[in-house]
């Protein structure tokens, strides 16, 4: 409850003379806001409550509360902010095609402080109020994207990518018509950020190095998206994708300046990673990128065995699965596992003898060993068996129909 002496001076400068009224309502806020009493907030919302009321009219009234807005801005005390704006928003949310711009930069204000208090959750509820589509103001598209932008990195501070998309989205329809260049700086930064988090680490490594390239950024800032740039390159599915972009990044002269730069040789040149290098480089990743895959690996793990396993069919021509098992530090049947994976897509050359409990890496071993194919390889044969056979059976019945009639139905 405002304290009795606040509302005592605003019943009197409600009830002041027109001419009066404005000097005696914007010295009360004065007073109240440096004042700083336990009532800040039950003072301030008592104050617009009585500039909003009929007595003074919204000419009279729409001038005070911008006068009221810029005060409040001062407030450094974030948890009287944050209860004060709160209700004050409440008390315009009836009223707000009258002040709307008011409405506005007050949510913007305590978005601000739930932001400063670190709850980004609420500062994008907050945000997520603000009217955008209106009849009573122009909004551009970089008011909009701005505003977009905001929220959505609230929710990638809180590892939300879910709802961070939803609103990158909303700005994709716009940012061709957006001219400030930090939103779309952000816009960029906020998109290689959601394919990190989703674990779309190719996508990620392309975004961060297109950003790294920006020369309007701060060396160091582009010197951290070129970092961020390997480490998710270095997390991706090994394959001929992934070689192109790591390859990208080795021709760029800055790669030898960021901590990454051993691990990004040594892969990018088929070396094997021993463990020690896969240790310091994992004490730089984030939560997200350590996650546990389905068979109760990391990313991490699962990046590194793959790249071993092509390492190794650089170095063999056929090697036995417990071989292979003992090389990558994992058990045989696990090995076969991954190999199969990426032979079925297409990311390693080789064929799997199960029988043998052989893996031959290429296009197959010596004299005829080792010709089995993988998954993908059968179905293409049995497709082509089954065409073939239909197109005979075609030709028979065009060239024979007395002698394909006959057989019709002979079992």
């Amino acid at each position: 409850m405002a304290s009795s002496k606040v509302t005592s001076q605003l019943s009197q400068a409600q009830n002041s003379a027109p001419a009066q009224r404005t000097d005696a309502y914007n010295t009360l806020l004065t007073h109240i806001i440096t004042s700083a009493s336990s009532t800040l907030p039950a003072d301030l919302t008592a104050y617009v409550h009585s500039i909003l009321s009929d007595t003074i009219g919204v000419i009279h009234s729409r001038p005070l509360l911008s006068a009221f807005v810029d005060q409040f801005r001062t407030i450094s005390n974030n948890e009287a902010k944050i209860e004060a704006g709160t209700q004050i928003l409440h008390l315009l949310a009836p009223r707000i095609v009258s002040y709307e711009q008011q409405d506005t930069a007050l949510k913007h204000i305590l978005a601000d402080a739930h932001e400063a208090e670190e709850d980004y959750v609420e500062s994008a509820k907050v945000l997520q109020t603000i009217t955008l589509d209106s009849s009573q103001r122009t909004v551009t598209d970089d008011d909009k994207a701005k505003v977009w932008m905001r929220i959505c990195r609230c929710y990638l501070e809180v590892d939300d990518p879910t709802n961070a998309l939803t609103y990158l989205n909303k700005i994709k329809q716009v940012i061709f018509s957006v001219t400030d260049q930090p939103t779309r700086l952000q816009f960029q930064l906020s998109q290689a950020r959601i394919h990190d988090s989703q674990r779309n680490f190719l996508d990620a490594s392309t975004a961060y190095l297109a950003l790294s390239n920006e020369t309007i950024i701060d060396e160091e800032e582009r010197l951290q998206a070129l970092s961020a740039a390997i480490t998710t390159a270095v997390l991706a599915p090994a394959g001929p994708a992934r070689a192109r972009q790591l390859g990208r990044i080795c021709k760029d002269d800055r790669a030898s300046e960021t901590p990454e730069y051993g691990i990004l040789v040594k892969i990018f040149l088929d070396r094997l990673l021993d463990p020690s290098e896969v240790s310091a480089f994992a004490a730089g990743l984030k939560d997200h990128q350590l996650a546990k895959t389905a068979d109760g690996s990391t990313v991490l793990d699962r990046a590194v065995l793959e790249h071993n396993l092509l390492s190794i069919s650089r170095l063999y021509q056929n090697i036995s699965t417990a071989s292979l098992g003992a090389l990558l530090g994992v058990e045989k049947e696990k090995a076969e596992v991954y190999a199969a994976a990426m032979i079925e897509s297409r990311r390693l050359g080789g064929s799997i003898d199960q029988i043998e409990e052989r893996i031959w890496f290429g296009g197959g071993g010596e004299g005829g060993k080792g010709q089995g194919v993988g998954l993908r390889s059968w179905e293409q044969g049995v497709q082509g068996l089954a065409e073939e056979v239909e197109r005979v059976t075609v030709l028979l019945q065009r060239e024979e129909a007395g002698w394909f009639e006959g057989r019709v139905g002979v079992v």
